[in-house]
């Protein structure tokens, strides 16, 4: 079997945790590779920054959205967490500020929707 035939096939299995899981596991290890590039990788250290970027923003439109079902509240935290993204993905190409609080904000987001954590929310 064929890579793009086991990847569109996982595609169509996954769950849409599962499906987050994996945006934020490339857009991470675009972010870790990134950051050990030397600072005249340019090009190759703002395209992680920019899927990382996007990922977020698609994340802050959708709980935007009307009909969105996650509570009030942790919308409105996955919004300021996308607007910190923003900035700070700035500061890192502009001022040479680090990579690490992107990967550590990513990590964090998918020890949170990794299936283990799931498995422990379900009541027994």
């Amino acid at each position: 079997m064929s890579i793009q035939a086991y990847q569109n096939a996982a595609k169509k299995t996954e769950g849409p945790r599962q499906t987050e899981y994996r945006a934020f596991a490339l857009a991470t290890r675009n972010l870790i590779d990134a950051s050990g590039l030397p600072d005249t990788e340019v090009g190759r250290r703002a395209e992680a920054l920019a899927v990382n970027r996007r990922l977020w923003s698609l994340l802050a439109s959708d709980c935007a959205a009307d009909g969105n079902s996650l509570p009030q509240g942790l919308r409105a935290q996955i919004i300021s967490l996308s607007l910190f993204v923003d900035r700070h993905s700035s500061a890192v190409m502009r001022d040479g500020a680090a990579f690490d609080v992107l990967i550590d904000i990513n990590r964090t987001i998918m020890q949170g929707l990794s299936p283990q954590q799931q498995a422990a929310a379900v009541p027994a």
